[in-house]
């Protein structure tokens, strides 16, 4: 009797064990990522929801604004663009696309990350940059962008790498996530020896490259022997914090973070927030370059109304008592 029981005591730890390294293996690996991406994806040029494999309670935002499925970027876009780029996170389950996209004769930069649960698409999240989208500034007198970088044709023309990171050069998860924030602790304390970064680490905004030989913020005069990377003239920038950072896919393959937050300003200064998506390339341990999709959105607008930052971050001052 005692033998039995011994013998069944080992027959439910060993099914325990089994159960638990099942419950441990991701339910969707790369390629059932890249799958689920890929068709959620030709859904939206197909302007199809039903094409999607859409969860029952399936919710999209497009730069922070809850839109129903058939309606927003399921009518405007019209194909994928010159630049594709998709990073994959087995361990969140999360896929993303980042470069251009079509809308009829426009084109627009993009980052959209989307939840895979169950096999099906359970979140989907734009950040879309466009030619004529309010910048830096709002819109001018005439309606027109102040402070908006676009340049999809310079995008194209220097893209992030399409390769797997070699495996000499990448990192562990934990070590490119802390990376990646030490980049938004530099913003935050104006202090660039803070960040975990290469020399000449690039940096390039909806297209625009704003690190190089001579470049210079607008209101310094630019050294033209000089290299600014993506450490440099952090002194007076106009951020007061990194609020709402999310780090959703960390692609270790490629060697590439995704991170979201919104640069708050500092107090009494008109311009207005910056709701970005930043993706790095991690190179043993260090920042090697930041490619973003961005807007600005106006001052009552919550974002990113995504947990766990659901609301307007931080609260607007009259909901503050």
């Amino acid at each position: 009797m005692l033998l039995m029981r011994i013998d069944l005591l080992a027959c439910s730890a060993v099914v325990l064990g089994l159960g638990a390294n099942l419950s441990a293996a991701p339910e969707c690996d790369r390629t059932c990522l890249k799958g689920a991406l890929d068709q959620y994806l030709n859904a939206v040029v197909k302007h199809d929801p039903a094409a999607a494999n859409l969860f029952v309670g399936f919710r999209q935002t497009e730069n922070a604004v809850v839109v129903k499925p058939g309606t927003g970027t399921w009518k405007s876009v019209t194909g994928l663009g010159k630049l594709q780029r998709r990073y994959l996170d087995p361990v969140t389950e999360q896929a993303a696309y980042f470069g251009i996209v079509e809308e009829g004769s426009e084109q627009a930069i993009v980052t959209v990350r989307v939840r895979v649960e169950n096999h099906k698409v359970t979140e989907a999240e734009w950040l879309i940059a466009r030619k004529n989208n309010p910048g830096l500034n709002g819109l001018t007198a005439d309606g027109k962008p102040s402070g908006n970088f676009f340049d999809p044709d310079q995008l194209a023309a220097n893209p992030p790498s399409e390769k797997p990171a070699a495996k000499e050069v990448r990192s562990s998860r934990e070590a490119m996530i802390a990376a990646t924030n030490s980049y938004f602790d530099g913003i935050t304390t104006h202090d660039g020896s803070i960040i975990m970064a290469h020399p000449g680490c690039d940096r390039t905004e909806n297209g625009n490259k704003v690190t190089g030989k001579g470049r210079a913020p607008a209101s310094a005069k630019a050294d033209p022997n000089a290299v600014n990377d993506c450490t440099s003239n952090l002194a007076n920038i106009n951020v007061q914090l990194v609020a709402a950072r999310r780090y959703p896919i960390v692609d270790e393959e490629a060697g590439v973070v995704l991170a979201l937050a919104v640069f708050v300003r500092k107090p009494g200064t008109a311009t207005r927030r910056n709701m970005f998506s930043e993706w790095f390339t991690i190179e043993n341990n260090k920042i090697r370059s930041i490619y973003s999709a961005m807007f600005y959105p106006a001052p009552e607008e919550p974002v990113p109304n995504w947990p766990p930052y659901a609301g307007n971050w931080p609260l607007p001052a009259p909901a503050v008592r």
